[in-house]
């Protein structure tokens, strides 16, 4: 009787144990966090002396890992400069004061909603290069009275420099969010630059979905 008792205790030791080895192994993912960003300021100076002209100024660099912005050379993963968006992988396109791409971060465009794009196709991923930057087309631009909003239904997918992935909407790019129709010349003039976007951020390295 007291070896079946003691068989009994030992093979719920080793039961528990393994149960225990198994939590070790699947470690709890972390939380994806979904954040709102206003007034998101990317100014950028510019010379109209030349043809065409030249830009210049700091990048507003953006880390996804903290949620703010940064002045780090090495802890971001995309960076703002007037309509500019660049990421931190690939290579410089060459325009002034561009910074150093010293990540693997990459993007592209995903057509929805915030909500409906759920997943990342990693085989549509694409760096800056020589040739241009992979976000250059988030906007509509219009001539007669220069105003410039986001093209509806683009969404921004990016994969940051440390192997994570998140998505973007941007919602405006003036002070405070105006809609469309409220957008006066002078707010074009002087109220642009002011980044409004949603975004959600995976925080898994590795895990490609939302």
């Amino acid at each position: 009787m007291k070896t079946i008792k003691l068989l009994a205790l030992l093979a719920i030791f080793v039961g528990f144990n393994s149960c225990s080895n198994d939590d070790d192994d699947d470690p709890t993912l972390l939380q994806i966090e979904s954040e709102s960003v206003v007034n998101f300021y990317a100014p950028q100076s510019a010379d109209y002396s030349t043809n065409p002209p030249t830009y210049n100024g700091a990048f507003t660099k953006f880390d996804f890992s903290t949620g703010l912005a940064t002045t780090s050379e090495t802890e971001w993963d995309i960076a703002f400069r007037g309509t500019s968006i660049v990421v931190n992988g690939g290579m410089s396109f060459g325009a002034t004061d561009e910074p150093s791409r010293n990540g693997n971060a990459a993007a592209y465009f995903a057509t929805g909603t915030l909500a409906s794009v759920d997943s990342v196709n990693t085989t549509l991923l694409e760096q800056d290069s020589v040739n241009g930057y992979v976000l250059s087309n988030w906007y509509d631009y219009n001539p007669v009275n220069h105003i410039i909003t986001p093209t509806a239904g683009k969404i921004i997918v990016v994969k940051t420099r440390d192997g994570k992935y998140a998505k973007i909407e941007i919602l405006s790019y003036y002070k405070d969010a105006p809609a469309p129709s409220e957008i006066t010349v002078d707010i074009a003039t002087n109220d642009s630059r002011y980044f409004t976007f949603n975004y959600v951020y995976q925080p898994n390295e590795g895990v490609t979905t939302f």
